[in-house]
């Protein structure tokens, strides 16, 4: 017996006690790692979930000139790349202000802008101007709802003239050419009746668009 205790005695142990790992284990660390970026990739898509604005959509076609009821908008969540840019949009955080009329139409499931807003006044002072421009004369970035300058050249070409300021842009349908510069597009704009006596003049003179050319600011 003696003899087989001693054998077995320089045989190393089979079963060893489990040894915990200590806090400088590689693995520990690396998991502690991966721990703490997950936490962070998740609160920061969370975080950019969260940035978005609740502003008003019409539910309806609307034209110009009729009122913007609260049965008329419905409330939308929508991700701006600045605040400069939601603020273009009527803000839901507050009801629709009582009188509030359309100077110019807004198609169902649009953003409210601010800039297509106004009271029955307003709407009376501004009449429709069709504007006929050539392609390479008006920023492709013009659509329903821009402010834009018009400017005429006169056919001597001496320089030109700001002939409107800051209108809105009623219609603004694609070039009749097609979307090449080449094309003809004509652009629908609500002038200040006061404006429209002055200005159709000159736009009518510039004849085909080729006199005319809209400016817009980013």
């Amino acid at each position: 017996m003696a003899r087989m205790n001693d054998q077995l005695g320089d045989r190393p142990s089979l079963a060893r006690r489990a040894v915990r790992p200590g806090w400088r284990d590689p693995r520990l660390a690396l998991g502690v790692l991966v721990l703490a970026g997950s936490v962070v990739l998740g609160a920061t898509v969370l975080g950019r979930a969260d940035r978005t604005v609740a502003v008003w959509a019409l539910t309806a076609d609307l034209p110009a000139g009729r009122a913007v009821s609260a049965d008329a908008v419905e409330e939308r969540r929508v991700r701006f790349a600045d605040a400069a840019l939601a603020d273009h949009y009527l803000s839901a955080a507050d009801a629709v202000p009582a009188g509030t009329v359309l100077v110019r139409p807004v198609g169902a499931g649009e953003l409210l802008p601010r800039s297509a807003l106004g009271s029955a006044d307003d709407a009376a002072a501004t009449v429709e101007v069709p504007v006929a421009v050539s392609g390479d004369a008006v920023p492709g970035t013009v659509r329903t709802g821009s402010v834009v300058d018009v400017w005429v050249t006169p056919p001597d070409r001496a320089g030109a003239e700001r002939v409107l300021d800051d209108v809105v842009v009623v219609e603004a349908p694609a070039p009749s050419g097609g979307f090449a510069p080449t094309g003809t597009r004509q652009l629908v704009l609500a002038v200040p009746t006061e404006l429209a006596d002055a200005a159709l003049p000159r736009l009518l003179a510039a004849t085909g668009g080729t006199g005319v050319v809209v400016t817009r600011e980013p």
